[in-house]
């Protein structure tokens, strides 16, 4: 486990220093407010496209080469963005940075459900959560402010992070052991399967265009550094602290309770946050709806990833983990994209509100199984 936290944190931490500040950066080169919403769409794009493939790529040439890949793509393309500031070239590096994320955030869930026995995985992926969770809570907040005092080289800079967890990669091949290519002989999924796993994969794919749409645009929202950065820092600590949490709340009750509470948490969170939007960015009303989100989106990752891998055999993990890894960046894509596109037609109150929305239809998914 520690070379898997040391391989989570480095590597996203690439991925979050560049979550809101690649959108401004494309900002800077002249691009609206849809085209900075389709900077993280087609990062998130990419990541969805790379994870449906990373199962085979596992079969083939097993978790450290693999992954190491993943890491690299990441790392380097990251200082590459100071090349050029216009539309096509920040799309096209954050295209690479999404073919590793990809290969990162399958493998990384993955690896933390196999390396313990099921009865303690909520508690595993809690503390997987709350690795992947902490560059987020840090860098998320200071690489707007980094950006905004020092210059956005700096955050290119530390976006080549992940390059440093390469060697990482093949210390968690080593400790997985004969798990490493655990599903070369693993039947396919079947379609009961895939539905089982589907259900947990929308509610989590509602809550996640909710966080991509905060992600993505409070700095646009607020238009200050120093305003941006409190708003994305309570975001995290909602996040970390709740996605480690609830993994215990997991473990001890059962997961699939917990997920209809949360979803009408996240909306109302962003209900606030669109109030606020509405009055000129206003901090009293965005810091307690950006906390309402962090909330849901974190606790909502965890348990519906342990809700996911209860419902298949540990041979087909590594698909299940695939499938949820879809869910969650591509609903941060698509809240990235669409939230951009209804903030240019109607403004970032009505944006807003659109994720919301998706969270409460979310909830006829919340039924909890027999099985």
């Amino acid at each position: 486990m520690p070379a898997l936290g040391m391989l989570s944190v480095l590597g996203f931490s690439g991925y979050a220093a560049l979550l809101s500040v690649a959108p401004l950066w494309a900002v800077r080169g002249g691009a609206d407010e849809a085209g900075s919403g389709l900077v993280n769409g087609v990062l998130l794009a990419a990541t969805v496209l790379t994870q449906f493939a990373v199962p085979a790529l596992l079969r083939r040439f097993g978790h450290g080469p693999v992954i190491a890949v993943g890491v690299v793509l990441m790392g380097v393309a990251s200082p590459l963005y100071l090349l050029s500031d216009a539309l096509w070239s920040v799309l096209a590096l954050s295209a690479v940075r999404g073919a590793g994320f990809g290969i990162l955030t399958v493998t990384g869930s993955a690896v933390a459900a196999h390396l313990v026995p099921a009865h303690r995985r909520g508690a595993a992926i809690g503390a997987y959560g709350l690795a992947v969770a902490v560059p987020n809570l840090v860098l998320l907040p200071a690489s707007v402010a980094v950006a905004d005092r020092w210059g956005f080289g700096w955050v290119f800079a530390l976006g080549g992070l992940p390059v440093l967890a390469a060697p990482f990669a093949f210390a968690v091949a080593r400790a997985l052991g004969p798990l490493d290519r655990v599903t070369e002989q693993a039947p396919r999924l079947d379609r009961a399967g895939v539905v089982a796993v589907a259900r947990p994969t929308g509610v989590l794919f509602a809550v996640t265009m909710a966080g991509g749409g905060l992600l993505t645009f409070v700095p646009q929202i607020v238009r200050s550094g120093t305003a941006s950065a409190a708003v994305l820092l309570v975001l995290g600590v909602g996040t970390a602290a709740c996605r480690w949490g609830a993994g215990h709340l997991s473990d001890r009750y059962g997961a699939e309770r917990f997920l209809a509470p949360l979803l009408l948490t996240g909306a109302a969170g962003l209900a606030v946050c669109a109030w606020g939007a509405a009055s000129g960015g206003d901090l009293a009303l965005l810091l307690p709806g950006a906390a309402l989100v962090g909330v849901a989106y974190g606790a909502l990752q965890n348990l519906t990833l342990v809700v996911a891998f209860a419902r298949v055999d540990p041979a087909h993990i590594p698909v299940a983990s695939a499938g949820w890894n879809v869910g969650f960046d591509g609903g941060t894509a698509v809240g990235a994209v669409l939230v951009g596109a209804i903030a240019t037609a109607a403004g970032f109150p009505a944006g807003l509100l659109f994720p919301a929305a998706v969270c409460l239809a979310a909830l006829l998914l919340c039924v909890p199984s027999r099985r």
